[in-house]
């Protein structure tokens, strides 16, 4: 089995790793409420996509 000849430089594995950094989801904010959404998602809130109410959002009820 082959085995290194020397140990890896720290520097050395992070160049090789540096394609996989994490990025963070692209937040929108939606046009009618203006609350903070998926970019290309249906807006939770109020239900709206592309102007137009996609589907009906439930309110919670109050105790």
């Amino acid at each position: 089995m082959a085995v290194p000849k020397r140990k890896t430089a720290k520097a050395r594995q992070g160049k090789r790793r540096s394609h996989l950094a994490l990025t963070l989801p692209a937040i929108d904010y939606c046009p009618q409420c203006h609350s903070p959404k998926l970019a290309y998602h249906v807006c939770p809130t109020c239900g709206s996509y592309a102007g137009r109410e996609v589907i009906e959002v439930k309110t919670k009820k109050g105790r």
